[in-house]
């Protein structure tokens, strides 16, 4: 077994989405395939099942599939194989206009000749809503997304992230059944885009729509759904509650998509007593055989009295970030780790000898 670090590919089964409290789903996809231009399978047997009201997120690397899954939901894009249902209905011969789905875009495909009351109003005025109701329902949407103060505004005058909000209200006015974004935040700097964030998952919890939320960011993810479905090579590998994917991933390449580096073989020799390269490590579980070895970058802390492993090696990185530090170590065996402890956390110098306590929560063994 080696102990290398480089990121490869692991094998996987598809993994059906399962429901977080027990309810039927009111949108099912079921063993979606499609092939697009060139003969590229961009899906390979699909499947997801979300509640109503849910927000879930389609959360994988560039080029796995979520857009094509998104437009084949949409009725943009025609599957090759498989099912698309919602509220119990196959939608394979309902037309897009008939869905009841909203779908906003990276690019937010706004019109710049009209203001922002007019933008939102658009899709109201196309269902021929009774001018009254359309000027009562962009009222309500201005003051959801607190833009009311800029009604008149035209939209190329707006910023970055207002211009957001008003295709997110577009989007919301004609009350659809399911709203689709597809990288919604994708064209704003980090600093905004992390201040949105609260402000989107507080909106989409007051109007209870159900949600569709593609991302390649698993912090966008972690922070707006709470039902995570991960995708690679055009199916689902991974389902479950942010807290479940990030605390016990199904193999190591979802580990390493999650961001997490600290991956080694070991092998079982006692009850929650695993020998890797670094030294016995207890977990909290029982195996046997070989396994992978995850070691959470959180999993750390310099307290002696904790209980757990210790890990001697030498500090070669150090990183503040804010809340945290980052540092990495280099053990013995040339093996290296990376951790976040907390920033009021007294850590040597670079290059100075460091010892860390593992802590057996902190560990999770995946299939070798």
């Amino acid at each position: 077994m080696s102990a290398s670090n480089q990121v490869t590919p692991d094998p996987y089964e598809p993994v059906t989405s399962a429901l977080g409290r027990g309810s039927m789903p009111i949108l099912t996809v079921q063993n979606i395939h499609k092939r697009l231009t060139g003969g590229v399978s961009a899906l390979q047997g699909m499947e997801l099942a979300v509640e109503e009201g849910q927000v879930a997120s389609l959360l994988g690397p560039s080029g796995c599939g979520k857009t094509t899954l998104l437009r084949v939901i949409a009725g943009l894009e025609t599957p090759d194989q498989g099912q698309v249902c919602f509220a119990g209905q196959d939608m394979q011969s309902v037309p897009v206009h008939q869905r009841g789905f909203g779908l906003m875009f990276q690019d937010y495909a706004l019109f710049p000749h009209k203001s922002v009351a007019e933008n939102i109003a658009y899709g109201l005025r196309v269902q021929k809503m009774p001018p009254r109701d359309v000027e009562r329902r962009v009222q309500e949407m201005l003051e959801l997304v607190n833009l009311t103060p800029l009604a008149h505004r035209d939209v190329h005058q707006l910023s970055g992230g207002e211009q957001q909000r008003v295709a997110l209200a577009r989007s919301l006015a004609p009350r659809p059944r399911l709203l689709m974004l597809d990288e919604p935040l994708g064209a704003l700097d980090r600093t905004l885009r992390d201040r949105l964030l609260e402000d989107l998952r507080h909106i989409l919890a007051q109007v209870r729509v159900t949600v569709l939320y593609v991302t390649h960011d698993q912090g966008e993810a972690f922070a707006v759904a709470d039902h995570v479905i991960l995708m690679a090579d055009g199916r689902a590998v991974q389902v479950g509650t942010p807290e479940s994917v990030y605390r016990h991933p199904r193999s190591a390449w979802v580990a390493r998509f999650l961001g997490m580096r600290n991956l080694l073989p070991g092998r079982w020799v006692g009850p929650e007593l695993v020998e890797t390269e670094i030294g016995r490590l207890q977990v909290g579980s029982c195996g046997e055989g070989d396994t992978m070895v995850l070691i959470r970058p959180e999993a750390a802390t310099m307290e002696d009295r904790v209980p757990g492993a210790k890990v001697l090696g030498t500090l070669v990185g150090r990183s503040f970030r804010g809340t945290l530090l980052h540092i990495a170590i280099q053990c013995a065996s040339g093996m290296l780790l990376a951790f976040d402890l907390p920033a009021t956390t007294d850590i040597p110098t670079t290059g100075a000898s460091i010892v860390l306590t593992i802590r057996p929560d902190g560990i999770v063994c995946l299939p070798e």
